[in-house]
């Protein structure tokens, strides 16, 4: 029998798994404890709501997100190459992660909890407030002008890579949120 660490996180898979469906049908409790083989109280002995699972997700997201985020603000010194390096990194989840694509724009949390939305749209504010670091440090190295709008920068950039995790929701996961990005960097870099 498995743990409840591992229980807890062979249902956070199966669920991310479920929603790389791009048509599927909305997942209850009941289709995912169909899909684990187990009865709907054993999901509920792990997690108090399906809301704590959609939770569970957004924390993964979060975790993996920001650690890979202060690694590269961290290690790369050059701030263009950190936002490069940042907005890469985003459409490169996405891309790996397409289940977790749809928890990040929201299409998956239709019709649950509002609270899981607002920390999506939390997580999003973080994003951007990143990238808003790493263009003020821009700035400063003279690598965008001095006048330059780091605030309006940044929402462009964050909105750029909701934009694409969009399209490669909306194509049925076909269309890679990493199509085009080379010189598309080129439009948003010196």
């Amino acid at each position: 029998m498995a743990k409840t660490g591992e229980r807890k996180a062979q249902i956070l898979q199966t669920l991310a798994e479920m929603l790389e469906q791009p048509k599927g049908e909305r997942i209850t409790t009941a289709l995912l404890a169909a899909r684990l083989d187990v009865s709907e109280a054993a999901l509920y002995r792990h997690f108090a709501s399906k809301a704590q699972m959609f939770e569970g997700l957004i924390e993964f997201i979060e975790t993996t997100l920001f650690t890979l985020v202060n690694r590269i603000q961290s290690d790369e010194k050059d701030a263009m190459r950190q936002i490069e390096a940042t907005i890469a990194t985003l459409l490169g989840f996405a891309q790996k992660n397409p289940g977790m694509t749809r928890v990040l724009i929201g299409d998956a949390l239709v019709n649950e909890d509002e609270r899981l939305q607002v920390r999506v749209n939390q997580l999003l504010d973080r994003l951007e407030a990143s990238l808003r670091q790493s263009a003020r440090l821009a700035v400063t190295a003279a690598q965008l002008p001095a006048d330059w709008d780091v605030n309006a920068y940044a929402n462009a950039m964050i909105a750029f890579v909701i934009g694409r995790w969009h399209l490669f929701a909306k194509s049925g996961f076909k269309r890679s949120p990493m199509e085009g990005w080379t010189p598309q960097w080129r439009i948003f870099g010196p």
